[in-house]
């Protein structure tokens, strides 16, 4: 399966930059200075305590928010103006942590949904998409004519990552996907995102499950209190008896 457009350029093309990041609520800053960088085929998690700022810089990235710095996704600066609709017609999609499925719509309508924009510019390829979102999530295959409200936990979560993919994005911003979910399924949902990664989508993945995201991940970052604190390739971090001793919850014996 390829998930990507055929003009996707190399295998370390940068995807997104960012530099000097900051959000604001009101006086109060959020994220001040943040630098990160996401190329393509690459897992790049930020980890964190709550209230760190994981989700709002999710949100500043696809548009939700106002920004200061700078924002550079697939070569292109972006301006204060950007929109959420401009960035996901260029391949950026966001799964939020809380899902946000319709409930009282199928399975396979809610996947539909999710290609609705490149069928409004033209694009007619939704039918041969929905086919490679269900190879990835054979379950939802089973479950396409059933009401999303009545899925499980595991199986939202699949619908909520189906749906994106539809839109055949350049860059999946995965918010918090282990949250709420158990053991034996987090550990397919992070096999699935694994898989993404070798189809060539570029993931920022935002985990509070530092453990599980530094397994799957490339390069990873510490975010605390609004500023990334420590970063690195994934398996340093691992290892590294800040990131042990904070988020890994081993303690600092071992």
């Amino acid at each position: 399966m390829r998930v990507l457009d055929d003009d996707v350029e190399g295998e370390r093309t940068v995807v997104l930059q960012v530099r000097g990041l900051s959000v604001s609520y009101g006086k109060v800053d959020a994220l001040h200075g943040i630098a990160l960088r996401v190329h393509r085929g690459e897992i790049v998690t930020v980890i964190g305590p709550n209230g760190a700022g994981k989700t709002t810089l999710l949100c500043a990235l696809i548009g939700l928010l106002p920004v200061r710095g700078e924002i550079v996704y697939l070569g292109e600066r972006q301006d204060a103006g950007r929109s959420v609709e401009k960035l996901v017609r260029q391949g950026m999609t966001l799964v939020p942590e809380k899902r946000e499925l319709f409930a009282e719509m199928s399975v396979e309508d809610n996947l539909l949904l999710g290609a609705f924009d490149r069928y409004r510019v033209g694009h007619r390829d939704q039918l041969e998409t929905i086919d490679q979102v269900y190879d990835i999530f054979p379950r939802l295959m089973e479950r396409r004519q059933q009401m999303a409200g009545t899925l499980s936990g595991g199986e939202r979560q699949m619908l909520a990552m189906g749906r994106a993919l539809m839109a055949k994005p350049r860059l999946l911003l995965l918010d918090e996907p282990s949250l709420g979910l158990a053991p034996l399924v987090i550990r397919e949902i992070f096999r699935t995102i694994t898989q993404l990664k070798k189809l060539g989508v570029a993931i920022l993945l935002v985990e509070q499950n530092a453990r599980a995201a530094l397994q799957v991940a490339d390069y990873g970052y510490v975010l605390e209190t609004g500023e990334l604190s420590l970063e690195g390739h994934s398996r340093e971090l691992l290892t590294d008896q800040r990131v042990v001793e904070s988020y890994l919850g081993l303690g600092g014996r071992h």
